[in-house]
């Protein structure tokens, strides 16, 4: 089972997160639910869709994204957390300032998805007094750096070592085994090689014991292919 703020998932299937970007310059969606009331129609419409989780995300994280500011982003968030709170599914914000994590679980959410795993000062802390979920990412770079170079000795085993360092960081820091969930990262510091062997060998993350998160939708690597 996953603890998973106010829920608890079974995990007998696999389970479909929703993606709802509040941002302008989303590879995704190309921003046309930027405004919250897009945003909040276009959450429901994947809750209509069978979604399980629905991810909040106001600040880009696509190759050459440049960061908007902490009141920015939670201007684009919380109504949308607000506005979701009775729809019965976990809501999950996409995230990687530890500001933006204490006010969205303060609103309610249900877990922190931060393409950083928790390594910004007070993130973990932060988390580590609540009762909601860590989604760690692994990345190589920044997004305005990651794409230009990546290089990994074994991207399987690099990306792995990563993500178990940070799950030692959290449950160190009070944030319990039940709690997390760890992504690869695909497209995030990876080529198109990379990306598809860690695809193929994806079944090697399961070795960590806890829920895997594939986020592969639109990514570019589909085109390539």
């Amino acid at each position: 089972m996953f603890l998973c703020g106010r829920f608890t998932l079974p995990l007998n299937r696999p389970l479909i997160m929703g993606i709802v970007n509040v941002t302008p310059d989303s590879f995704s969606d190309g921003g046309r639910h930027a405004s919250a009331a897009a945003g909040i129609a276009h959450a429901f419409r994947l809750l209509d869709e069978g979604a399980d989780i629905l991810d909040v995300g106001g600040e880009s994280s696509r190759p050459g994204a440049q960061p908007v500011d902490i009141d920015e982003e939670l201007r684009r968030v919380l109504p949308i957390i607000e506005a979701l709170q009775g729809s019965n599914v976990p809501l999950s914000v996409d995230t990687c300032k530890t500001e933006v994590m204490r006010a969205a679980i303060d609103a309610g959410a249900d877990m922190i998805n931060d393409i950083n795993a928790l390594q910004g000062e007070g993130a973990l802390e932060a988390l580590a007094s609540s009762n909601v979920a860590a989604c760690l990412m692994h990345r190589q770079g920044t997004p305005q750096t990651m794409q230009l170079a990546p290089r990994y000795g074994d991207v399987v085993a690099d990306v792995m070592a990563f993500l178990e360092a940070r799950m030692s960081a959290a449950q160190a820091a009070g944030i319990g085994r039940e709690r997390l969930v760890v992504d690869p990262g695909f497209g995030f510091g990876k080529s198109l090689e990379h990306n598809v062997m860690l695809l193929r060998q994806f079944e090697r993350f399961q070795a960590l014991r806890v829920p895997l998160l594939a986020g592969l939708s639109r990514k570019s690597m589909l085109g390539k292919i």
